[in-house]
């Protein structure tokens, strides 16, 4: 059979669904990807655009010595769809890659209506496809095809608790008390591209008292496991996205040495660094929104608007958008994928995104490119790619399917993941990244080359 005589079924308009689909039509299968909004919706999301982001606008660092700028950066030499549309619609954070959210979206989506070898189907997908398949269905699965997947894997599903952050109208701000500046200065203008609002110790424990004893929304029927196959078990949160009230729960210093710490940040009123600092993030080109970092929240719509307007500078702040909780759920990895996200006992399966365990946007879309890229391979009769383990994202593949299976968590990309650098120098922290960075690219290079891996006919 040839190329165009298959079809892949993608399942999941997310980053990694989206990713997937393209990097697929790119190298000659038809595709046809299934997303179930706006016709179900998850709780979640607000918009039927393909890969909406509904926690944070921040693709985290683009520093090419962190781990995540390390994997865009491995992902432009592989020719990434999204990280390209998120350069496009990027807004102004400092030695991040941030993104006005709805015109990425609306990007994204734009590109897949437009291809001719994509068909987008606005219908759920409640089984595992027959054929060449990725399942890129995300956190919020829904109940029908989390049955399915149960069923197929013969494993029960994890799952924890994730939880997004408040948005603020700019003009809601009070510039009188906030002020402009990224932290150490790594902003592109003078200003910086932050907004700080910075906090006493006398301010800071008045917060936090009002936080601990705000009123959280109930858990209600999105958070519970109730269909047939499906585990139920206690509530859990992902550590690297606690709710704000979680944290303050751990200790009365614990948010200002979180997401409210005020290193790198100097108060241009006094000339010294606060006791905390809550820094707000450009949400939108336009500049009008800003999320509050670090501030995933389920506490009430009331106690939202009343607690953290103790926040000096948001007194009088406008919310667009209040925190929430949402359910993510993932499959046992270890023992059901392989490192080329393959499912274990069919060659034609792959699982891609966050429903594997791996975290965080720009791991989404990078599972979604692999498995996009080794469908089409498997369509034209090649073997599919197992990228190096000392390449951040052949890192991240092996991790999630070789964890302990015991404890097995998401995990987001990070250094220490990958095998230690074979060197006898003593290494600064900056310049063991730096290493680990060229060592991850100059693989990633050689064994593209080695393995005759063709970029998409359009890059």
């Amino acid at each position: 059979m040839t190329m165009q005589e298959q079809y892949l079924t993608v399942v999941g308009g997310g980053l990694a669904g989206s990713e997937a689909a393209w990097q697929a039509a790119e190298r000659g299968l038809s595709v046809r990807l299934y997303e179930m909004r706006p016709k179900l919706e998850t709780g979640a999301h607000v918009t039927g655009d393909l890969a909406e982001l509904v926690c944070s606008n921040s693709l985290g660092s683009d520093l090419p010595d962190r781990a995540s700028g390390l994997l865009k950066n491995e992902l432009r030499r592989m020719v990434s769809l999204l990280v390209r549309l998120a350069e496009e619609t990027a807004v102004p954070a400092g030695g991040a890659l941030a993104v006005d959210r709805e015109g990425f979206a609306a990007a994204v989506t734009r590109e897949l209506e437009t291809h001719p070898r994509i068909e987008i189907i606005r219908e759920e997908m409640p089984n595992i496809p027959d054929g060449l398949a990725v399942i890129a269905s995300g956190p919020l699965t829904s109940s029908k095809l989390s049955q399915a997947i149960a069923a197929l894997s013969g494993e029960q599903h994890l799952y924890f608790f994730d939880a997004i952050s408040p948005i603020v109208s700019l003009e809601s701000v009070d510039m009188d008390i906030a002020y402009r500046a990224s932290r150490y200065d790594r902003g592109e203008e003078e200003q910086g591209d932050y907004i700080n609002c910075p906090m006493t110790k006398d301010e800071y424990e008045t917060f936090v008292n009002a936080l601990l004893e705000a009123e959280r929304i109930e858990l209600k029927s999105f958070e519970r496991e109730l269909e047939q196959g499906v585990r139920a078990g206690a509530h859990t949160f992902f550590e690297g996205c606690l709710p704000v009230e979680i944290i303050a729960g751990r200790g009365f210093d614990s948010l200002a040495y979180g997401p409210m710490r005020p290193v790198g940040l100097i108060d241009p009123r006094n000339g010294k660094r606060p006791y905390a600092v809550v820094q707000l993030r450009q949400d939108n080109l336009a500049g009008t929104l800003y999320n509050l970092v670090g501030f995933q929240t389920n506490l009430t719509f009331p106690e939202q608007r009343r607690v953290l307007r103790l926040i000096p500078g948001l007194a009088n702040a406008r919310f667009e958008r209040y925190g929430q909780m949402h359910r993510n759920t993932f499959i046992h990895a270890p023992k059901l994928l392989r490192p080329t996200l393959q499912f274990h006992e069919r060659d034609g399966l792959f699982f891609a995104g966050q429903i594997t365990g791996v975290e965080g946007y720009v791991s989404n879309m990078a599972t979604g490119l692999l498995a996009g890229l080794n469908a089409a391979r498997m369509a034209a009769g090649e073997a599919p790619l197992e990228l190096p383990g000392t390449t951040m994202l052949g890192a991240l593949c092996q991790y999630v399917t070789h964890a302990d299976e015991a404890d097995f968590q998401p995990m987001k990309a990070n250094f220490g993941i990958m095998p230690p650098l074979q060197t006898d120098k003593k290494l600064g922290r900056r310049q063991r990244a730096a290493a680990y960075a060229e060592r991850a690219l100059a693989d990633l290079d050689a064994y593209l080359a080695e393995q005759a891996v063709l970029t998409p006919v359009t890059a």
